[in-house]
């Protein structure tokens, strides 16, 4: 799945470069995340997912825009909601 960071600084409305290897890396992380609520390795299965681009972009903006008090609990029951119609059967 290709996310851009321009695309990223679109969607939160960053003018300026000064977080763009910030938020490169929150895309990293957020793909990671995103894949952990799929229960999968394969980043093509996060591509395929019907809301795997805005579960990625929404992970990134919630990560910066809440960068010192993040509520990761919450972050991850919103994630489960939007992908869940595809995430993977675990015991």
């Amino acid at each position: 799945m290709t996310i851009e960071v321009d695309d990223l600084k679109t969607y939160l409305r960053v003018d300026t470069s000064d977080d763009d290897n910030l938020i490169a890396e929150m895309i990293t992380a957020a793909k990671k995340q995103c894949m952990d609520i799929l229960r999968t390795d394969d980043e093509d299965d996060l591509e395929a997912c019907e809301n795997g681009k805005l579960a990625v972009m929404f992970t990134v903006a919630y990560l910066y825009e809440h960068r010192e008090e993040a509520d990761h609990r919450s972050l991850n029951l919103t994630l489960r909601a939007l992908l869940f119609g595809d995430r993977e059967v675990g015991f």
